[in-house]
C-alpha cells in the first residue's frame, strides 16, 4: 500500500511540475522516479486522482490536477449521495453491511468508493444493501470512526 500512496504523490508532483501530454510520457517520468507500473495501473491512478486534460492554448492538451476547491466540491457531492441513501451501518469482523433505501445502494457504494478510504478493500452493491470488505487489521469500529471523520453529519445509530 505504501508504494501506491508514494506513487500517487509522485504522479501529483509530476503533473504539477511538468507539461505532460500523454500517459506514455507520464509513464516515462514515473520510470525515472523508480516506479514500474502498467498503463492500466496508471489509468486507474489518474481516475482516482481525478486528473483531467485541458487545452494548452496551442495545439494540444496537458494533464492537470483539480484545485482544492474543485476536489472539496466533488467530495461534498459524494457525501450528500451517501447521506441521502444510507439507512444503517453494521459490521462483523472485516465485513461492513450498509443498508440503504431501495435503489440507493449503487449511488451510496459509488460515493464510498469515491471517498477513497484507506480502510476499504472493496465494495459490492445490491439494491438496498452494500457489503464493504475492510483491509486486514482494520476493525469495524476503526472504519466507522474514519467514515465519521470524512462525513461528520453521519448520525449515530
Amino acid at each position: 500500500m505504501k508504494e501506491r500512496l508514494t506513487r500517487l504523490k509522485t504522479v501529483r508532483k509530476l503533473i504539477k511540475n511538468y507539461r505532460i501530454e500523454s500517459q506514455d510520457e507520464l509513464l516515462g517520468y514515473l520510470q525515472k522516479e523508480g516506479f514500474a507500473v502498467t498503463q492500466a495501473t496508471l489509468s486507474r491512478d489518474l481516475k482516482l486522482l481525478k486528473v483531467g486534460k485541458v487545452s494548452d492554448g496551442h495545439a494540444g492538451y496537458v494533464y492537470t490536477m483539480p484545485d482544492e476547491d474543485e476536489r472539496r466540491e466533488s467530495e461534498q457531492i459524494y457525501v450528500q449521495d451517501f447521506l441521502r441513501g444510507y439507512v444503517s451501518i453494521d459490521y462483523n469482523g472485516n465485513i461492513v453491511v450498509i443498508k440503504t433505501f431501495g435503489g440507493h445502494a449503487d449511488s451510496v457504494s459509488n460515493a464510498l468508493d469515491a471517498l477513497n478510504m484507506d480502510e476499504i478493500l472493496g465494495t459490492v452493491a445490491g439494491d438496498n444493501c452494500i457489503f464493504a470488505c475492510l483491509k486486514a487489521g482494520v476493525s469495524g469500529e476503526q472504519f466507522l470512526k474514519a467514515l465519521k471523520n470524512r462525513i461528520p453529519e453521519l448520525e449515530e445509530e
